[in-house]
């Protein structure tokens, strides 16, 4: 069965709430046990950067998200679980990214499309108070995708835009130097709920109207206290239409719960009653996870400890994904006239022209497994392995067939033949490297 990878960041500027557990981290973490999917959760750091210029905040931030993760259930073992900043391959993707990438694609960014119309509404300059890292936030959000070969990133509708200009630079960088990236879709789930604030509008930071996640219980019953509701008296039919109490309501509870609470409206439920119910649904729900996250709360070592092991294993994937990109633009081992010369004819005034050499390309796709192809010096497919379960084992079998002797029968199982190709013209590609690097 083919593997799915999925891939979701979460910004480090603020303090995980309810709304962010219901249309985040608890669909997150059920993807995550779904089988033939791989799953890469990643605490976008280096976007805070952009959004919130205080460096005890963004800590604060980075350790809270990652201890709401963990006490929702994420497991580190069965997922990629890591910090961006860690993985310093991604900065290195973002320059190779924005080189091919128009700056007519970013001025259509909507963050940066709003800044300028509200300061054009202020008449003030355009591009008042808008930083690089605003205008490069679509580049940087596309490596992290394209990094990691996602081929589903869950996003509200509102995030699209960003998943369509990251095809567009993966696209425009295959173009350019062949097929490299996988081209992302994104995943909208119409069923995750919004959850909204104690004011009625949508819970977001933005508004300050958010329930934290892991308030204690005394919080939850203040914060719940405070949602906003209409002056109809204790007996008076109410409406679950535009009810923020309802609607958070439901996002925790059972149909049956749902529709029993749906019934209590239409009777006339007191206001304090259906605060009441909310705050033991809600609780009965988070106090299991409660315990857990104030245990990893005060115990950062644990949780970086966690993300460094996720950033290995992020690593592991990046660092020769990244060595595969600086090639194939050029930026190359100067001895290695195999790879340097691929494609290139050199002639100097008087000389022969120097000889072109067949290559090895090794690779990685969506299955997980390491491939390699050989290919001619005109970039024609001569031979095609397949997959192994490490780059190391298919790194030990290009290394066998470049020595030559009997290695294309003892590897024979390992590799398929390519039609229209002879196994002398193989043959005569293998004796033009080994005689390469006997002469080098």
């Amino acid at each position: 069965m083919s593997t799915t990878r999925f891939l979701t960041g979460i910004t480090t500027t603020g303090t995980p709430h309810l709304g962010n557990f219901v249309g985040s981290i608890r669909p997150s973490v059920a993807a995550s046990l779904t089988p033939g999917v791989q799953s890469f959760y990643f605490l976008a750091d280096y976007h805070a950067l952009i959004k919130c210029e205080d460096p005890v905040r963004i800590q604060r931030s980075t350790l809270e998200i990652a201890a709401s993760w963990l006490a929702a259930g994420l497991d580190p073992e069965k997922v990629t679980f890591y910090r961006q900043s860690d993985i310093p391959e991604i900065p290195e993707l973002t320059w190779l990214l924005t080189c091919v990438t128009g700056k007519g694609v970013l001025n259509r960014a909507h963050a940066y499309k709003a800044s300028v119309d509200k300061n054009t509404a202020a008449e003030r300059d355009a591009d008042d108070g808008v930083t690089a890292g605003l205008f490069m936030y679509p580049v940087l959000m596309g490596a992290d995708i394209l990094m990691f070969k996602a081929h589903k990133v869950p996003v509200g509708r509102d995030q699209i835009q960003h998943i369509e200009m990251a095809r567009d630079m993966a696209a425009s960088f295959n173009h350019l130097y062949g097929e490299h990236f996988v081209l992302p879709e994104a995943a909208i789930d119409e069923h995750v709920a919004t959850l909204p604030g104690l004011d009625g509008r949508k819970m977001s930071k933005s508004y300050d109207n958010t329930i934290p996640l892991f308030s204690s219980r005394e919080q939850l019953k203040k914060l719940i206290g405070g949602i906003l509701t209409d002056s109809r008296a204790p007996g008076e039919p109410k409406e679950v239409e535009g009810s923020a109490l309802f609607q958070i309501y439901q996002a925790f509870a059972t149909e049956a719960e749902t529709a029993a609470l749906r019934q209590q409206y239409a009777n006339g439920i007191a206001w304090g009653d259906a605060k009441q119910l909310l705050l033991e649904r809600v609780d009965q729900v988070i106090a299991p996870m409660r315990a857990h996250y104030e245990e990893l709360i005060n115990n950062p070592a644990r949780i970086e400890t966690t993300l460094l092991a996720g950033a290995e294993r992020a690593r592991a994937l990046a660092t020769p994904f990244i060595r595969e990109l600086r090639k194939a633009v050029g930026l190359r081992d100067l001895r290695d006239q195999a790879i340097a010369l691929e494609g290139v004819e050199l002639v100097t005034a008087g000389k022969p022209s120097i000889k072109l050499l067949p290559a090895f390309k090794q690779y990685r796709e969506a299955d997980g497994k390491f491939y390699f192809k050989l290919v001619a010096a005109d970039g024609g497919l001569l031979l095609q392995s397949t997959g192994f379960d490490a780059p190391k084992e298919a790194g030990q079998a290009i290394a066998q067939l470049k020595r030559g002797g009997d290695a294309l029968q003892a590897l024979a199982p390992r590799l398929i033949p390519v039609d229209g190709v002879q196994a002398d013209e193989v043959t005569t590609a293998l004796q033009a490297l080994a005689d390469a690097a006997s002469a080098g």
